[in-house]
């Protein structure tokens, strides 16, 4: 990790964890590496469950949340959940039709659907205050921002990936 403190770095070592140094990577983020890492040491990926779930994703630098976000486009097949104190964010790919089953002991009500990539020409969700039905999303148009979950399930079908970020109760 090109970023770490040199305090964390000994710190970890002492501890005996196996250090890489991929400093001579500047394309890619510490976090694209780390799930490179993940995605290369696991045999039968096609056959796991795997999730990744990535705390203190969120709530820094935006260039930051916005390349971490880059990152569950860049390894779209993988499931990664960005998680902050406020909230988690996910990839919804649109080769699925996702059904989002919510936890209402720890999540929501809030949340919202995201086009990512490009626009969508046709998003249908169903369980959220306000539904959508084929309907076009894109930045400098309408997003589903500001939406609630009314139930323990979300059905979402989309044309294009969307984000989908619910907020997160606080314990």
């Amino acid at each position: 990790m090109d970023s770490i403190r040199a305090e964390v770095l000994d710190f970890y070592d002492k501890q005996g964890i196996k250090i890489f140094d991929e400093s001579e990577d500047e394309d890619t983020t510490d976090l694209h590496k780390c799930v490179a890492y993940i995605l290369q040491s696991m045999p039968n990926l096609e056959e796991s469950n795997l999730c990744i779930l990535v705390a203190g994703a969120l709530g820094g630098r935006f260039d930051h949340e916005i390349g971490n976000i880059n990152v569950l486009c860049r390894f779209s097949t993988t499931r990664i959940i960005l998680l902050s104190d406020d909230c988690l964010v996910h990839l919804l790919p649109r080769t699925h039709h996702h059904e989002i089953h919510v936890d209402s002991s720890v999540e929501g009500p809030h949340c919202g659907l995201i086009p990512i990539g490009m626009p969508s020409g046709s998003t249908t969700t169903k369980g959220l205050q306000w539904d959508l039905t084929d309907t076009e999303m894109k930045f400098g148009g309408l997003i589903s921002s500001s939406n609630k979950v009314k139930g323990e399930k979300v059905r979402v079908q989309s044309d294009t990936d969307l984000l989908w970020t619910i907020s997160l109760k606080k314990q």
